[in-house]
């Protein structure tokens, strides 16, 4: 009996413009893969590239699929055609359907939240994050804020 495919995705960001960007490749899981290699493969980094991060951020169900998505950075190829990353992360109806219809730009803002409360929480992320000021720099706006804690002007609406 077959299961559901698997693809690996893998959401590389850039600072473009004063902005957060991102770019996405997906490759197929297949049977026998750790979707951890995939998702480095499909990220295609140089081999002597020491300062990356790659973080499994999330996974969803689309076209009968399901997505497994990475965040990753540096992109190799910062030239390449890229997207703003939404200022605003999907939510579900409520509290009993988790999982709305989401945009990849949606996806990419999850990925970019997720990175910024790790970078406060788990020391790799951070020591990872170091050598890319200016993408640190721009997930400052999609930290959470803590229950009580008073939402930065500069916070993107629905973070």
């Amino acid at each position: 009996m077959a299961g559901v495919p698997v693809v690996v995705e893998v959401i590389m960001l850039v600072a473009r413009g004063g902005e957060l960007a991102y770019r996405a490749v997906r490759r197929p899981l297949a049977v026998d893969d750790e979707p951890d290699s995939v998702a480095r493969a499909a990220w295609d980094l140089p081999p002597d590239t020491t300062d990356g991060l790659l973080h499994s951020t999330s996974w969803r169900h689309e076209s009968g699929r399901v997505i497994l998505t990475y965040v990753a950075l540096p992109d190799p190829d910062p030239s390449a055609r890229h997207a703003a990353v939404a200022g605003w992360v999907a939510r579900g109806e409520n509290g009993m359907e988790p999982s709305p219809d989401v945009e990849l730009a949606e996806v990419a803002a999850h990925a970019a939240r997720h990175l910024a409360f790790l970078e406060h929480t788990d020391d790799e992320v951070a020591k990872a994050l170091a050598p890319h000021p200016a993408i640190r720099r721009l997930l400052t706006r999609y930290a959470p804020a803590m229950a009580g804690q008073v939402a930065d002007s500069d916070e993107p609406d629905g973070l």
